[in-house]
């Protein structure tokens, strides 16, 4: 690569209608051009874009708008955190070319079109707070370059085919599921956490972010000649995940279990030394008790989750088969038993066995598991559980003790802000997370 490359982000897909506003007047092909409020709608095979007297501006089943040097433009009501606990709508200014792009069942894709390290600007200041330790914002630009870089260039797949791309199995009462960014047709990556948080320029309320990408400029992860498939979690409770645990079964050597801390904890191998490790509150860098620390590090919404480290959650027993019965569309009848199958080194599970009066089937991975388990998610697949039983024997409450916040694969976000804190410089903070790589400068 020798450039820096321009991509193309998905702000709202499989919209019927949008609405915004141009801070500029931004270009029409054809010599036409549109400023302040707009609207644009999906319909009989085309989208139309209306300019803010409700006039049409253009007509077609793709529509670019080209921004003026430093234009901005602003999308109303964009849904962040999709299908987890912190989704809400914010209304999100960018930069770049504004792309709406027909679909065939008749939505649309609305997409910025922008160069990579303006898009990293807001990456790191969406994924964590612009007021972080600057060496850990140092770390999270090379990091989400990495992973940018190999989603782009397809570098992190052509070695390891089909690797990310998603995919689903059932077979013998056992439904395994992953979620990768290969569903993404329309546009090279999402602007949630499908991908990475990508929510706009108003996040970016110091100049570290900018200070941080740009002194880090074109440095990508390599592991050998490959641009690293990086990866990261917001709290991993102590030891990180393998990948294989979260996705397909493939062995990536730089995503493998590391403890989060200068302690040597061993890897979870037994239902015994998994709830050891999640009952107990080992020393790791992102078992933080500082709330000042935290809201210095954390955007204000992940501030609303509280205790990530180690958790509990309990369900009466009538509620949790409700719930499972509802994400899973699968009728348990009475949940009797919830039995983990397989478990990841850091005591994530990635095969749980529910037991039903009416069915019984194997889950997997860990995000699916999660999301049965919980009206949103539960905040990890590390957990054992304890059954609760009535005078009559009957189950009547589940306890799920947890360890954790995401699928804890690669860096702990909380965790290298922590060793930020403590003095540790961004290279340091990638070498402990990703074992045998190198910072190589792609362009």
């Amino acid at each position: 690569m020798k450039a820096e490359p321009h991509i193309t982000v998905g702000i709202i897909d499989r919209a019927i209608s949008i609405s915004g506003l141009f801070d500029a007047s931004f270009s029409i092909p054809g010599g036409r051009s549109v400023a302040g409020r707009f609207s644009a709608n999906a319909g009989h095979g085309t989208i139309v874009l209306l300019d803010e007297a409700g006039i049409e501006a253009a007509r077609s089943r793709t529509i670019r708008l080209e921004a003026p040097e430093n234009g901005t433009f602003t999308l109303f009501n964009v849904l962040i955190g999709i299908r987890f606990h912190w989704e809400r709508p914010e209304d999100q200014t960018f930069l770049g070319n504004l792309v709406l792009l027909l679909r065939e069942d008749g939505t649309m894709a609305v997409i910025d079109e922008i160069p990579a390290e303006a898009y990293l600007r807001s990456v790191v200041s969406s994924e964590m707070s612009p007021r972080a330790p600057l060496e850990f914002l140092k770390a999270h630009a090379v990091l989400s370059r990495s992973w940018l870089l190999a989603a782009v260039e397809g570098k992190a797949g052509k070695k390891r085919a089909g690797l990310s791309a998603g995919g689903a199995a059932e077979e013998n009462g056992t439904i395994i599921r992953w979620y990768g960014r290969g569903e993404h047709d329309l546009f090279d990556v999402c602007a949630d956490d499908h991908c990475q948080r990508y929510q706009g320029m108003r996040k970016i309320a110091s100049a570290r972010p900018g200070e941080a990408v740009a002194a880090t400029r074109g440095m990508v992860l390599t592991y050998g000649d490959e641009i690293c498939d990086a990866r990261y979690s917001k709290a991993c409770g102590g030891l990180t995940e393998e990948f294989g645990t979260a996705w397909e079964n493939a062995r990536v050597p730089y995503l493998k279990s590391v403890p989060d801390s200068t302690e040597a904890h061993r890897p979870v191998e037994t239902e015994e030394q998994a709830r050891q490790w999640i009952v107990s509150r080992p020393e790791a860098y992102c078992r933080v008790e500082d709330e000042d620390f935290l809201r210095e590090v954390l955007p204000g919404f992940d501030q609303e989750t509280k205790g990530f480290f180690r958790w509990t959650v309990e369900y009466s027993a009538q509620e949790l088969s409700r719930i499972v019965h509802e994400k899973s569309s699968i009728d348990f009848g009475s949940i009797r038993e919830i039995r983990p199958l397989v478990r990841g080194p850091s005591g994530r599970v990635s095969l749980l066995k529910i037991i039903g009066s009416k069915a019984t089937f194997a889950v997997g991975k860990e995000l699916e598991i999660r999301r049965w388990l919980s009206p949103t998610h539960l905040l990890s697949s590390a957990f054992v559980v304890d059954a609760r039983y009535d005078c009559r024997g009957e189950v009547e409450a589940f306890t799920f003790h947890g360890a954790g916040w995401g699928h804890g694969v690669g860096l702990c976000q909380i965790g290298a802000a922590a060793m930020a804190g403590r003095g540790f410089s961004a290279e340091q903070i990638l070498s402990h997370y990703f074992a045998g790589t190198q910072i190589t400068r792609a362009y």
